[in-house]
């Protein structure tokens, strides 16, 4: 199970983590995503949000996304997260758009 929220910044996401910590969900359950990687590291770090590892994507995955385009990294690690093909492909639109990308996943073992 997941939820996907499209947010224009960090200050945003802040907020949003904080509604969502409020509701039950730990930080653990949430996962950052920009465009620019560094950016996306940064918005992980100051959030203390999840990151997308072995774990949520399996060993081959997260060695082949060394290998990858950003935007299929991206993609990927959606996908790890239980969002389908379509639905990665057109969050990672927004990302194009300088959006920030927040997922909720309290089951990261699903993959599609």
């Amino acid at each position: 199970m997941y939820q996907v929220h499209v947010v224009e910044n960090g200050v945003q996401a802040m907020q949003k983590i904080e509604q969502l910590l409020t509701t039950g969900f730990t930080k653990d359950d949430l996962y950052l995503f920009a465009h620019d990687k560094d950016r996306s590291e940064h918005l992980t770090e100051n959030t203390g949000t999840g990151e997308i590892g072995m774990k949520e994507q399996g060993l081959l995955n997260s060695v082949g996304n060394m290998f990858k385009s950003r935007g299929d990294e991206l993609r990927s690690k959606m996908s790890s997260l239980g969002l389908t093909q379509e639905e990665a492909e057109q969050y990672e639109k927004d990302l194009d758009k300088g959006k920030v990308v927040l997922v909720v996943s309290k089951d990261t073992n699903v993959t599609h």
